[in-house]
C-alpha cells in the first residue's frame, strides 16, 4: 500500500512521518500495493486531528480521530480502518468472488471469520424530494432534527446530500458517475 502524508497547521517532522508510516504498515496485510492511503494531520487550536482515507475499487474507508496527542490518535485511526476492513471483508469477498481486481490481498480475502455478520436493513423510507438549494436543505435538516438531508438541487437537478460535521459546520455531497 502506498500513502501520502500531508499536514495543516502542523510541521511534518521526519519523526511524525515515520510514526505514521510505521502504523500504516499494519494495514499492508489487507491491501495490494496499488492502493493509496491519504493521511492528513491537522492542528486546530489545542486539538490534534488525523484523517485517513483509503480509496479502492470505488469504495472508501475513512477514519477521523481527534485528541490531544498526535502519536496516540494515529494508533486509534489505524485501528478504526482495521475494524472497517474486517466488517466489510465478507461483503467485498462475495461481491468480488471471481474478480481479480479486488484491492485486498489474496491471503486476507481467504481468511474466514464466523463472527462476521450480514448487513440487514430493517427499515426503509420513501419520500418526495423537492428542488431546493443547499442553504434551504440545511434549514430543512435542522427542522427535522437529523444530521443529514437528501434533496434535489434546484440548479443542477441532481440529488445531493447535506450533513452536519462533528465540528458543527456543514458538508455537501455532490455525487458524480464515473
Amino acid at each position: 500500500m502506498r500513502y501520502t502524508i500531508s499536514g495543516k497547521n502542523i510541521e511534518l517532522t521526519e519523526a511524525l512521518k515515520n510514526a505514521v508510516a510505521e502504523k500504516l504498515v499494519k494495514l499492508d496485510k489487507f491491501f495490494n500495493d496499488d492502493v493509496e492511503a491519504q493521511v492528513t494531520l491537522i492542528v486546530e487550536k489545542f486539538n490534534h486531528i488525523i484523517e485517513i482515507t483509503i480509496l479502492f475499487n470505488g469504495s472508501v474507508l475513512r477514519a477521523e480521530v481527534e485528541g490531544k496527542n498526535m502519536y496516540n490518535i494515529i494508533d486509534d485511526a489505524v485501528d478504526i480502518i482495521e475494524k472497517q476492513v474486517n466488517k466489510y471483508k465478507n461483503k467485498l469477498r462475495a461481491k468480488h468472488r471471481n474478480n481479480n481486481t479486488v484491492a485486498f490481498t489474496p491471503a486476507f480475502m481467504q481468511q474466514t471469520n464466523e463472527a462476521d455478520e450480514a448487513i440487514k436493513i430493517d427499515r426503509r423510507k420513501k419520500f418526495a424530494i423537492k428542488p431546493m438549494d443547499a442553504e434551504e436543505a440545511v434549514l430543512q435538516m435542522e427542522l427535522v432534527g437529523h444530521n443529514f438531508f437528501v434533496y434535489l438541487d434546484a440548479h443542477t437537478e441532481e440529488v445531493n446530500v447535506v450533513y452536519k460535521r462533528k465540528n458543527g459546520t456543514y458538508g455537501l455531497i455532490e455525487p458524480t458517475l464515473k
